[in-house]
């Protein structure tokens, strides 16, 4: 008998996990899962956490098949040409197949004073680093959150619920993906539970101190907390690798997610920019992603060809407190519309997201394979080719 087939996973969200419970339907693969911390992140529910008002954690063994071996470790290089992953620990893991599924994070210090005096909110670590500093501030103390995307609306709304006094600040407009009629209705929420929205030019944070913030129009507001929401950035694993990226820092791949420089390496999830034009970092991608990858990785090992990646949308939800939200509905394109639902149907809708990802995950580790997605974007290969002027095959 040959050996099995092993297949390394680096990341541990929810695109890695889905991926890694999808390649154990085959009983002849190895699936090694390398993600720096031992317990899944629920990230979407890390404005909770923040708060104080939920959790973000989850057991692994919730969501991740049995049959994956969870690698506690920090991948910090991959030898491509000897097939290898280097680890922190100074181990490495070896493997016939590689899913790249780093997932994205805050972007790096944008303005001065932001890295010393304000606090990021895209990892579990930094909302650890916050919490002490929020439950030592005096509940009146001015509370600044900067970034007006769904994180940035949805911190500001927990907070502002449990009694803080918040200021969010927009750097241009709030929630820029929104349609603007479905921005006046989340605009009309913040106001009524007393949260003061800074938006236009103005409103761009120029500096960030101990206990103020800076803005462009001169103005400066007293800020004894300061959240930092302003973007998101991928790790530079692949480029310190010698992989090809994007200009932010994606794998570079072809359609089916493969790796523009070796076939037997593929992306999923944030960190991957298929033909360079990625998808909306979002978890509601992640999971098709994922799945996807792991089809890629399956057809080769198959000797099939691997089929093109089609991810759609629905919109997105943005809570606006425990039980309230809004469903910014949209084309499968990512185009958002003027429908929406809001209010405590809304809150529902967005609460069914949080058990849902995960049952997803769980469903797919007792049953690898079965996990499938509604929303495909028929669009995007004529999309592809208007704006690259070419025509894209598999590899």
């Amino acid at each position: 008998m040959g050996r099995n087939t092993e297949v390394v996973v680096i990341g541990g969200g929810y695109a890695g996990v889905m991926a890694a419970n999808r390649l154990t339907q085959r009983h002849d693969v190895t699936v090694a899962l390398i993600n720096p911390r031992p317990t899944f992140v629920h990230r979407i529910r890390l404005h909770q956490l923040a708060a104080g008002s939920g959790d973000a954690v989850v057991d692994y063994r919730a969501v991740l098949a049995g049959g994956v071996e969870l690698v506690v470790d920090t991948a910090t290089r991959i030898e491509v040409a000897e097939r290898a992953v280097v680890l922190a620990s100074g181990d490495s893991a070896g493997y016939d197949h590689l899913i790249y599924a780093v997932g994205s994070g805050s972007a790096g210090p944008g303005v001065p004073g932001e890295a010393e005096f304000a606090y990021p909110i895209a990892t579990l670590e930094e909302v650890q680093r916050l919490r002490p500093v929020l439950d030592a501030a005096p509940a009146t103390a001015a509370v600044t959150v900067v970034g007006a995307g769904m994180l940035g609306i949805e911190v500001a709304a927990e907070l502002a619920e449990a009694g803080r006094t918040v200021t969010l600040v927009c750097g241009g407009v709030l929630g820029p993906y929104l349609h603007p009629r479905v921005r006046r209705s989340v605009a009309k929420r913040l106001a009524g539970l007393g949260v003061r929205v800074l938006d236009g030019p103005d409103a761009k944070v120029t500096a960030v101190a101990r206990d103020a913030v800076r803005l462009a129009g001169g103005r400066e507001l007293p800020s004894a907390v300061t959240i930092w929401t302003a973007g998101f950035g991928v790790p530079d694993l692949a480029a310190r690798s010698g992989l090809s990226t994007d200009a932010a820092g994606r794998l570079l791949t072809d359609e089916t997610l493969t790796s523009v420089d070796d076939e037997r390496i593929v992306a999923a999830g944030d960190s991957a920019a298929p033909s360079g034009l990625p998808l909306r970092m979002s978890c509601q991608a992640a999971n098709p992603l994922g799945a996807h990858a792991a089809d890629t990785v399956l057809a080769r090992i198959a000797g099939d060809r691997p089929a093109s990646v089609e991810v759609g949308f629905f919109g997105l939800c943005v809570s606006l407190g425990q039980r309230v939200a809004t469903v910014q509905l949209a084309a499968k394109d990512d185009t958002a519309n003027r429908f929406f639902l809001g209010g405590r149907l809304g809150g529902k809708v967005k609460e069914s997201s949080y058990t849902g990802l995960l049952e997803h995950l769980a469903h797919e580790a007792r049953t690898p394979g079965r996990y499938s997605w509604k929303f495909k974007d028929a669009k995007r290969s004529q999309r592809l080719k208007t704006q690259r002027g070419e025509t894209l095959t598999p590899r």
